[in-house]
């Protein structure tokens, strides 16, 4: 008898988890657009309910069965199963949005009084949750940079004079929009050391610059990984959702909260989103190799400052060993600073074509925004500029177009930007402005 075959993630985004023999045989799952479902006995609605409320554990081989669709739905189960492929996750909990999986997070797993240390940067509206809506319910946070050694963090901790409350510690890694990469295995260890006999301190990870498919943070110690589904995963700029993976334990209770809160992604959502999921690979890396032709030029440009990208680094970085543990690719988010202030970033913006100019990113269609004025925009300015969020830095997603055709874009843009270009020697030039 042959070995039974393992698939790869990629190949299994085309069918698991879906029969079509439920379906009158269709090769895709229909979209399963009904509010309820019907019981075949009052029994069986009664075992269905004590599992969906937890007031029994499961039988052996017992599923939780279809009930209503703010609790499960066949597109939302088929879309958390194939997701928690990638990750190797216990489970999965899908969301209408990216934020909505953060926040149901946070709210989960802090109550008042505890301490929350996160890192920095964080996307904006993470940033805006932790600062503005987290202090309204008593729970106190404070940050750390990618830069900080462990005794570094812990000395952070210790001033606070909370350290004893801490219990999560939540980080976004590499950081929006700088690139910096923070050490998941070292955050892990940080937080095993603030375990206690009654509490565990949770590492959750936002995943969604690298994943699901170049770096996989519960393999590296995280007890969460987040994700906002509208980038990779969704791909092209038509959906807004979030993802949340991990044990069963905490995805449990993750979904317990999502049930009440009513912010499950809908089923149209996940339909579309099982659709994107199939061609996941060959776009991420399309991308990847686009962005990697791009940072090279853009590294050589006089009228750019310094780029910021993962595939730059040399062994000679701080970075580069934690790159080399925790990513199979340096992706395909660039961060650059141009030559100047907001003025000249502007004038690059406005003068860009085929780079459309929007915020989010991870679609087929490449992007270009500016952080210190858009996405980041709700930061303090004094915490921005430390963390490196200037005015002369530009964020761009790089999409699945030709390479030739996006360095062409950058390249006029570049041109008109109002800086004028020094021979210092004949092998070195220098951009100054005018």
């Amino acid at each position: 008898m042959s070995k039974a075959h393992q698939y790869a993630p990629e190949s299994l985004m085309m069918s698991f988890g879906y029969k079509p023999e439920l379906s009158e045989g269709a090769v895709k799952a229909p979209i399963f657009q009904t509010s309820t479902f019907v019981f075949k006995t009052a029994e069986e609605g009664k075992a269905f309910f004590e599992l969906a409320y937890g007031l029994r554990s499961k039988d052996q081989d017992e599923e939780l069965g279809l009930i209503y669709s703010r609790i499960n739905n066949p597109n939302l189960e088929i879309l958390e199963n194939r997701l928690c492929l990638w990750d190797k996750a216990e489970d999965c909990a899908v969301f209408e949005s990216g934020m909505s999986a953060i926040s149901t997070v946070l709210l989960e797993f802090l109550k008042p009084g505890d301490l929350l240390l996160y890192s920095s940067p964080v996307y904006g509206g993470t940033d805006h949750f932790i600062h503005h809506f987290l202090p309204k319910i008593g729970i106190d946070a404070v940050g750390f940079n990618a830069n900080d050694s462990k005794k570094d963090i812990l000395d952070i901790l210790e001033k606070t004079g909370k350290a004893d409350k801490l219990a999560m510690i939540y980080m976004e890694t590499p950081a929006n929009p700088t690139n910096q990469i923070i050490d998941i295995s070292l955050c892990k260890e940080i937080a095993n050391e603030f375990d206690t006999a009654e509490k565990t301190v949770k590492l959750a990870v936002d995943n969604t610059y690298m994943g699901p498919l170049w770096s996989h943070p519960l393999q590296l110690g995280a007890d969460i990984v987040i994700y906002s589904a509208t980038k990779y995963i969704g791909g092209h700029s038509d959906l807004i959702a979030g993802a949340v993976l991990g044990n069963q334990e905490i995805i449990k209770r993750v979904k317990t909260l999502r049930t009440f809160l009513g912010n499950m992604s809908s089923p149209n959502t996940c339909w579309l989103l099982l659709r994107s999921l199939e061609t996941l690979k060959v776009r991420m890396e399309q991308q990847m190799k686009n962005a990697r032709e791009l940072a090279v030029f853009l590294d050589n440009h006089p009228k750019v400052q310094k780029v910021h990208y993962l595939g730059l680094l040399t062994e000679n970085d701080p970075s580069y060993e934690v790159y080399k543990k925790q990513y199979t690719s340096p992706g395909a988010m660039i961060s650059f600073e141009i030559v100047g202030s907001e003025k000249e970033a502007f004038q690059f913006l406005n003068q860009l074509n085929l780079f459309k100019l929007a915020v989010s990113l991870g679609s087929t269609e490449s992007l270009a925004q500016h952080p210190a004025t858009m996405t980041h925009a709700g930061v303090d300015p004094v915490h921005k500029k430390a963390l490196g969020i200037t005015s002369n830095l530009v964020r761009l997603s790089i999409g699945v177009e030709s390479a030739n055709d996006i360095i062409w874009d950058v390249e006029q843009a570049l041109d008109v930007v109002n800086v004028t270009v020094c021979t210092t020697n004949k092998n070195e030039n220098k951009a100054i402005l005018l």
